[in-house]
């Protein structure tokens, strides 16, 4: 059966990286969360005390930064050689990270590797511009989206297991800024791809976003198969 490239992009809390972490397990896929890189480098940055607004001292910082993604029954993130799974997830790090990844050196170092990761086809790679700038070329492209109130509920789910808690009404602001500044920025702002099937995904469970893309995958590899055998 032909391996395809799935890419899946949509703001905070669309349900994308769940969804796409599934898709890839059921698919026996890779599955590489870009998100995640961005969110690591955003780390290093805080902990190396470097101004998040200092352009030029994160892109030198950048240049020196080993981030790694490992499968193993879960995905794990590693900066320059240790591992910040957990870590990456703070507020701290949300709330800074639309900023380090609107650097235009920085994303395109991180493009590189993902593009590195993503050549061999069997891949699942979810972000905010895979569909757009990543890889343009994908087989299947999805842009998952979702009422903003729901969005900001499963961010305070996610904070709330992480030990954080915040009000509804402060995740709310803090999700709209973070829109505001990922379809703004220059360099490959947030934005649906002119091929990309939307997916609303505010009353859809996770099992059933997942079924949606697979359905669309499964007719996408059999459909190449039937064309082969012609």
């Amino acid at each position: 059966m032909k391996k395809i490239l799935i890419a899946i992009d949509g703001p905070a809390g669309s349900g994308k990286s769940t969804t796409a972490k599934l898709v890839a397990r059921r698919l026996g896929y890779v599955y590489i969360d870009t998100g995640a890189m961005y969110r690591a480098m955003t780390l290093k940055v805080l902990n190396s005390n470097v101004d998040p607004a200092d352009e030029t001292g994160v892109v030198a910082l950048a240049r020196r930064t080993t981030i790694s993604l490992v499968e193993g029954g879960d995905l794990r993130v590693f900066l320059d050689g240790v591992d910040v799974t957990e870590a990456i997830r703070s507020e701290e790090v949300t709330n800074n990270a639309s900023l380090v990844s609107s650097y235009p050196a920085v994303r395109e170092l991180m493009v590189a590797k993902q593009r590195e990761i993503g050549s061999e086809k069997g891949c699942v790679i979810d972000g905010r511009d895979i569909g757009t700038v990543v890889f343009p070329d994908a087989d299947l492209k999805f842009y998952m989206v979702a009422d903003i109130m729901e969005r900001a509920r499963r961010r305070q789910e996610e904070l709330s297991g992480s030990g954080e808690e915040l009000p509804i009404v402060q995740v709310v602001r803090e999700l709209a800024e973070r829109d505001r500044k990922d379809s703004t920025r220059e360099t490959s702002p947030l934005r649906k791809a002119d091929d990309a099937i939307e997916i609303d995904t505010t009353r859809l469970t996770i099992d059933e976003q997942v079924e949606i893309i697979l359905n669309y995958a499964n007719e996408a590899t059999i459909g190449h198969e039937e064309m082969q055998r012609k």
